[in-house]
């Protein structure tokens, strides 16, 4: 019976930081005021060519227009013309072989932090696509909060049916877990998740510290770098995007579930963590409905809902299909969870290296 209660109490928390997102409205807002400070947009080398001139043509398309756009490569066929032609403000940096003790996208994000001029640093994920508006409202968000950085997680992209019973998991997790607000208004370095898509720095500062040479070795790295930040007293300050940056980061079921599976464990911070969280999430329900009676099960239906139509809302997703997905979401997040301890295990030198990819 004690257990059955701590199940309700972890239903009830989780709901209660859902509903403090979903009332705080942790989203990126539109900007009554027009900027002009040079922003320097830093693009890691990508081996999915049409990807990056997406997102090239989202950023030619943006009337903001104080821009440099620097793309980090290394394979000659990227130096070619059709990066450039689209817009004089795009460069190509050769990046140098990768030299020992960093990782690639740590070392492609260093080498074009050392070319920009921008006062702002915003480094962008290939995959992703920016509508117009975003930067001119995310250097307003930076100057009056006075951030040192600001990081978007960005509204998904689901093309396929298989997409749709993984992905939304992101932020179910995300806003279940994490008050967001808490980030910027705490000084406390546990409140410091971020997202790798999209990450604005305030230039004077970032070159001060290196952060991304300080966390070299790490493969995701946005949850180090934020901690870096916050551990030197700077504000920080962590929103969802609000239809102003998209991603599509995987294309189908079975990639979307092995690439969850590869950092989820790092994301809960030990094998312990995630399972119990498992547990309440997934059998809990299952046991309040079989020795607590039809009354208290409803009820614990009730919150779940409620939660996947804030959740889905704040996201920008479809509330109804996420709740009529919701137990094969759920099957999805097992499958995921079993996957990454089975890697956890038969890929040891992995274990320290992984961070969970928003």
């Amino acid at each position: 019976m004690f257990l059955l209660y701590v199940v309700f109490l972890f239903l009830i928390l989780r709901f209660t930081v859902t509903l403090f997102n979903f009332i705080s409205n942790p989203k990126l807002t539109l900007s009554g005021k027009h900027y002009d400070d040079l922003v320097s947009i830093l693009i890691p080398e990508s081996n999915e060519d049409y990807d990056v001139l997406t997102l090239l043509q989202s950023i030619h398309s943006q009337d903001y227009k104080n821009l440099e756009v620097l793309i980090a490569a290394t394979d000659k066929p990227l130096l070619n013309p059709g990066y450039t032609a689209i817009d004089s403000r795009f460069k190509i940096i050769a990046k140098p072989d990768l030299p020992a003790g960093w990782s690639d996208k740590n070392f492609s994000y260093y080498i074009l932090s050392k070319a920009a001029k921008g006062k702002y640093l915003l480094f962008l994920d290939p995959r992703t696509i920016i509508a117009n508006g975003l930067i001119n409202n995310a250097v307003n968000r930076m100057k009056i909060q006075r951030l040192t950085l600001l990081s978007l997680f960005t509204n998904q992209l689901m093309l396929s049916f298989g997409e749709r019973l993984v992905v939304p998991l992101i932020n179910y997790l995300l806003l279940n877990l994490v008050p967001l607000r808490l980030i910027r208004l705490s000084k406390n370095a546990v409140f410091s998740i971020s997202s790798g898509q999209f990450m604005m720095f305030d230039a004077q500062t970032y070159n001060q510290h290196e952060w991304h040479e300080v966390a070299k070795t790490n493969r995701e790295d946005s949850n180090e770098l934020m901690r870096l930040v916050k551990s030197w007293g700077y504000h920080a300050e962590v929103l969802l995007a609000n239809g102003y940056i998209y991603s599509r980061l995987y294309t189908g079921f079975s990639t979307s579930i092995q690439g969850l599976s590869r950092n989820i464990i790092t994301h809960f911070g030990s094998i312990t963590a995630l399972f119990i969280y498992i547990f309440l999430v997934i059998l809990g329900p299952v046991a309040i409905g079989l020795y607590m009676g039809a009354e208290l099960l409803l009820f614990a239906i009730t919150l779940i809902v409620l939660s996947r139509i804030m959740t889905s809302l704040a996201s920008g997703q479809n509330p109804w299909l996420n709740i009529i997905l919701h137990p094969v979401q759920m099957l999805s997040l097992v499958l995921i969870s079993v996957l990454s301890v089975q890697q956890y295990y038969t890929k040891p030198v992995n274990r320290h290296s992984n961070k969970m990819r928003f």
